[in-house]
């Protein structure tokens, strides 16, 4: 299977943003036992490269790591090198995506408009970030008029209430941040019993037909 295929597969992106990080694998694993296995480690938290590298070399044969918050080629570049087999945007940049596909990695390039959306598809986005998803599915329903061949990934705003909305709506993955891990709370082992029941019901709501 791909990377780009697991992904599809798997459907939901969990983002580690902003943990300490001799917390991150604790977080991981407890993710993992709750059936969510890939894991967006974002750039501007404490020595993500280590995180993403530690994980990358501990937990690969669990979970699929992945570097978020990358705002150019270098940052790619760097991330890949550490392991990040999936790299993220907030944003479109195009030596960004150009640098991703030549280092073998999924490209997901952050967008928000039609023709952001439609430029990073075309210039070699594999899934497309829909970011800020804040506005709700409606807008993403009204994307895939246009673009029913775009693979589209909401972030920002996607929670447990709304996450069936937005598969309705056309998503092919999610990526959920704070609403699944919360970095500004204490680290203990019951917050990670939580968060890997947390996960649980993620993977089985979009599960649900």
């Amino acid at each position: 299977m791909t990377i780009l295929s697991k992904i599809l597969d798997q459907q939901i992106v969990a983002i580690i943003r902003g943990a300490q990080p001799d917390d991150v694998l604790h977080i991981v694993r407890a993710l993992s036992a709750g059936g969510v296995n890939l894991l967006e480690v974002t750039l501007n938290s404490k020595d993500a490269l280590s995180a993403i590298s530690k994980i990358s070399a501990q937990l690969s044969e669990q979970v699929m790591v992945g570097a978020g918050t990358v705002l150019d080629a270098e940052m790619a570049k760097a991330a890949m090198d550490a392991g990040a087999k999936f790299i993220i945007s907030p944003s479109l940049d195009l030596e960004t995506i150009r640098a991703t596909k030549d280092g073998g990695a999924v490209s997901i390039p952050g967008a928000f408009t039609a023709t952001e959306i439609y430029t990073a598809y075309k210039n070699g986005g594999d899934i497309i970030k829909v970011f800020p998803a804040s506005i709700g599915p409606g807008y993403l329903k009204d994307l895939r008029g246009p673009f029913p061949h775009i693979p589209l990934m909401p972030t920002g705003g996607v929670n447990l209430s709304n996450i069936s909305e937005f598969k309705k709506a056309g998503a092919v993955a999610f990526g959920i941040g704070s609403a699944l891990v919360d970095t500004t709370l204490k680290i203990s082992d019951a917050y990670l019993k939580v968060l890997t029941e947390k996960a649980k019901r993620y993977v089985e709501t979009i599960a649900t037909p």
